[in-house]
């Protein structure tokens, strides 16, 4: 059962709750409890409130940045090192990357890239996606062994 105090509630109204446990946290962000402990090792920014018996307690700043890190992590592919890296030297303001406004979306910033190359990268991502879907695929239909090279291969191409 979540604890509540007055910092959440905002005028009268219930705003959510003040602390959360691990395992409300993990839910929320879809991830197993143990990674968020894990986490907890590697950066040291994550610091929730820990009560009697080593529970711990995540204030809504914690989990913001939790999400931070799991954003940063699963999907703009950074190592630990390299997330560590842009929480130490962009801020650990949960949400907003290093020089972007707080209406700006860090999956709305693109890099400039040559229109001459811009064609050849989406054919590149649109092979990772079908190669993607095949593997799943193959993952899903319980195969025991590796797929061949042939097999994989799009529109019946050998490598």
């Amino acid at each position: 059962m979540p604890i509540d105090d007055d910092r959440g509630r905002q005028g009268g109204r219930e705003s959510g709750p003040a602390f959360q446990t691990i395992s409300e946290v993990a839910r929320q962000l879809e991830l197993p409890p143990h990674v968020l402990r894990f986490w907890e090792t590697k950066f040291n920014q994550v610091k929730p409130l820990k009560r009697g018996g080593g529970r711990r307690y995540y204030r809504p700043e914690d989990v913001e940045l939790l999400r931070r890190i799991q954003r940063l992590l699963h999907a703009e592919g950074y190592t630990i090192k390299g997330a560590q890296r842009v929480l130490r030297d962009g801020g650990v303001e949960p949400g907003l990357g290093r020089g972007m406004q707080r209406d700006e979306s860090p999956h709305a910033r693109q890099p400039e890239v040559a229109p001459s190359l811009h064609k050849e990268l989406l054919e590149i991502y649109e092979d990772l996606l079908e190669l993607r879907r095949q593997l799943t695929a193959v993952r899903d239909a319980g195969a025991d062994r590796p797929p061949s090279a042939e097999s994989l291969a799009p529109d019946g191409q050998t490598t």
